[in-house]
């Protein structure tokens, strides 16, 4: 059985699903050619390592299948907020990326998969934090390898609603993360709650970190872009 078989399986996927997945993975190999999406555009590495790695979120139950606002800080080619919201389609989705190449091609997909209910933003995490308009508005943000977790804390929990969910994907075992990110967690109003461990069918580890928001985030986080890499907390 291949991955794609699995994945439909598991997930129970309707024929329009099925289609929906098959135009992401088409669209991404086209446009990886163009800008650099992802080192990985083999048919059964992209659904392993990005749809079905992206839909660990649902398959844990950690992202409730209803309408809720999620937030893809850093998304790159859309992992894993398009993945969920192909197999979630009430989920409000918004997604903040640097690179205008990667906003330009999540515009086409959204258009081509006939997703609604998907804000693409350009721009850096550091600014839309601050921004009245985002700043605690959301009721989950992912991440998923974008940088280490004491950095991205400071990128994340401002977007949260009081009680709302960091979802921090990662390919390896962070207990280092963990420890070197307990001040900032705790500085943003953070509380870790629970490491989601597990492996994808290819025996590889994975680990989601999920970090609750307890109390409102001071005004000064995030500070200026670049300063939570150059100095993390």
């Amino acid at each position: 059985m291949t991955y794609q078989e699995e994945l439909t399986k598991e997930f129970n996927f309707t024929e329009l699903q099925v289609q929906q997945f098959e135009t992401y993975f088409t669209l991404l190999v086209e446009w990886n050619e163009k800008i650099n999406l992802t080192a990985i555009n083999e048919k059964e590495e992209v659904y392993l390592k990005h749809f079905y790695d992206s839909l660990a979120l649902a398959k844990y139950k950690l992202i409730p299948n209803e309408q809720i606002s999620l937030l893809d800080i850093g998304a790159g080619a859309g992992f894993p907020s398009l993945p969920l919201k192909i197999l979630y389609p009430e989920i409000e989705v918004t997604i903040i990326d640097s690179l205008n190449k990667r906003i330009n091609f999540l515009k086409l997909l959204v258009d081509a998969l006939g997703l609604t209910n998907v804000t693409l933003l350009h721009g850096r995490a550091e600014d839309f934090g601050q921004d009245k308009s985002y700043r605690g508005k959301f009721d989950y943000v992912t991440a998923r390898a974008v940088a280490r977790l004491n950095i991205l804390t400071e990128l994340s929990l401002p977007f949260l609603k009081k009680s709302g969910k960091l979802l921090s994907l990662k390919a390896q075992k962070f207990n280092e993360e963990l420890v070197e990110a307990k001040n900032a967690i705790t500085v943003l109003g953070g509380k870790f709650e629970e490491s989601v461990d597990y492996e994808l069918p290819d025996k590889s580890e994975r680990h989601i970190a999920v970090i609750r928001k307890s109390l409102d985030t001071p005004n000064k986080y995030p500070r200026k872009a670049g300063t939570p890499n150059k100095k993390p907390l």
